[in-house]
């Protein structure tokens, strides 16, 4: 299943409109990635900003390091098999397809957990907390401390939906910077 077609609107569900229907990350072809790789190197850059710290935002020197290590070092295939050993689901919340993984702890009494990326993010921050969190007892800890974790793909990151319309951020009714 590619990301388009599990983010259709409209889409028929045999089990309901709000079903959950398993997910698979599909490859991505080399062609797109070479594109990738393509458009990073051909990167037209600024002159370097006019201080010698951050307060003008991120430096040159650590954007053109961050693009040569996108171009030449990332290995997208590792993510992508990384990626496809969860188990992914999606389901439509609010009229919107929003992907996550699911992974149930082995230990009976595990706690469910919702546990989100933030923004600029994705859900490829949270895999390395995966196992630790699932499986304690492999980490030292006891099986007590094992949740069940769900870890979605906030909405228009991802594989997750776009939204089209306004409302999907923090309510302006919350404290400031509470969201």
């Amino acid at each position: 299943m590619t990301q388009s077609e599990a983010t259709q609107p409209g889409r028929e569900q045999t089990a309901g409109k709000n079903a959950i229907r398993p997910f698979r990350v599909s490859v991505v072809p080399e062609a797109e990635l070479t594109e990738l790789r393509k458009r990073i190197n051909a990167t037209k850059w600024p002159e370097r900003e006019t201080v010698t710290d951050a307060t003008q935002g991120v430096q040159l020197a650590t954007m053109q390091k961050l693009a040569s290590y996108w171009a030449t070092d990332y290995d997208w295939r590792k993510c992508e098999a990384k990626l496809s050993a969860l188990p992914q689901f999606i389901t439509e919340i609010d009229r919107l397809d929003i992907h996550f993984i699911h992974v149930r702890s082995k230990h009976e009494n595990a706690l469910p957990l919702i546990v989100t990326h933030g923004w600029p993010g994705s859900i490829v921050e949270q895999m390395k907390i995966i196992d630790p969190l699932t499986n304690p007892t492999a980490h030292g800890g006891n099986a007590s401390d094992a949740f069940h974790l769900v870890i979605p793909s906030l909405p228009g990151y991802g594989y997750s939906g776009k939204p089209t319309t306004t409302g999907w951020d923090c309510p302006t009714s919350r404290v400031p910077g509470s969201c």
